[in-house]
């Protein structure tokens, strides 16, 4: 495949500084190298530049970084847009998850574009699902996928979406941290969830094996969000949300595996990574390895359809 890689090295929207060294952590960890040797062709871009903040005043006073994030979510929509041009693969290295606020908003764009219809894998231990007015802590990285799909409360704030994501065409997996009203509008939207007590009960494969049926059934686009606190904080602990309880090294590798065998998945987020909390580049070298699984890195060979990559 033909792989762009592009830095959005955000911060302004978690809680916590140094995410913004998330992108320089992937590429030290060797995310292009490992891509290509498997035998892929990559491009880096490099980093997005912000755009010009613009500030509005919001009657939330709790906000963080409004004209901040809103500028980079401006800034990151056109670039995913552009890298998801020519049948290009694009991987996004963040960053904070607020960076989803604009590589959805480019890839929907793109794929609409392409008469595809654009689905959504959520690896995450939250869903992100706050809008600007429900978000008690202020940090913008849990609003990016309400944003996404066209949810109330954006207008005026935030760019204009030029395509919003259907719900339904939304898989949440390995949630384990939901706040109320987040909670309510997943229900009210139609999202599909899998928080940790389904893949503990009923393993992550089928769960994960439906969801790509559907991709599969409708011809569809597959955008992956890989959070790293979507990871145990045990294997995984370069991450300013930890939550106990997350993924195990194998579920998060088998995941990875199934996306690969599916040949659906057409863009990517890596995204929380902050290396100042990391063990000796541990986390980073992780992030690096699933995608590798993601990319077609298997133990036995295995059929596999073609990727999909065209937008």
């Amino acid at each position: 495949m033909h792989c762009r890689i592009v830095g959005a090295p955000v911060q302004d929207g978690a809680g916590r500084m140094g995410c913004e060294m998330g992108p320089s952590a992937l590429r030290t960890a060797g995310i292009v190298t490992t891509l290509k040797d498997l035998g892929h062709e990559v491009e880096d871009l490099g980093a997005v530049q912000p755009a010009a903040f613009h500030s509005a005043p919001h009657s939330n006073a709790s906000l963080k970084a409004l004209p901040q994030i809103s500028a980079w979510i401006a800034a990151i929509a056109e670039a995913a847009y552009r890298a998801a041009d020519d049948g290009a693969m694009p991987i996004f290295l963040g960053g904070d998850h607020s960076i989803s606020a604009g590589t959805l908003s480019g890839v929907a764009r793109r794929a609409k574009e392409n008469d595809r219809p654009l689905f959504v894998l959520w690896l995450d231990a939250h869903p992100d699902f706050h809008n600007l007015d429900s978000t008690t802590s202020g940090n913008l990285h849990g609003v990016p996928l309400a944003y996404a799909c066209g949810r109330p409360g954006f207008a005026g704030f935030f760019p204009d979406l030029p395509v919003a994501i259907e719900p339904a065409r939304i898989c949440t997996l390995g949630l384990r941290s939901v706040d109320p009203a987040e909670r309510r509008a997943l229900c009210e939207a139609g999202v599909t969830v899998h928080d940790m007590r389904a893949i503990d009960e009923y393993g992550i494969a089928p769960l994960l094996r439906a969801f790509l049926k559907r991709v599969a059934d409708e011809n569809g686009l597959l955008h992956v969000s890989l959070d790293v606190d979507f990871l145990d904080p045990s294997i995984a602990p370069a991450v300013g949300t930890t939550v106990p309880g997350g993924a195990t090294f194998r579920e998060a590798h088998l995941a990875m595996e199934m996306l690969s065998d599916s040949g659906l998945v057409s863009s990517l987020d890596l995204v929380e990574l902050n290396p100042f909390l990391d063990e000796r580049g541990r986390t980073a070298t992780l992030m690096v390895d699933l995608t590798a699984s993601l990319m077609g890195r298997r133990i036995m060979d295995r059929p596999t359809r073609s990727h999909s990559g065209s937008l």
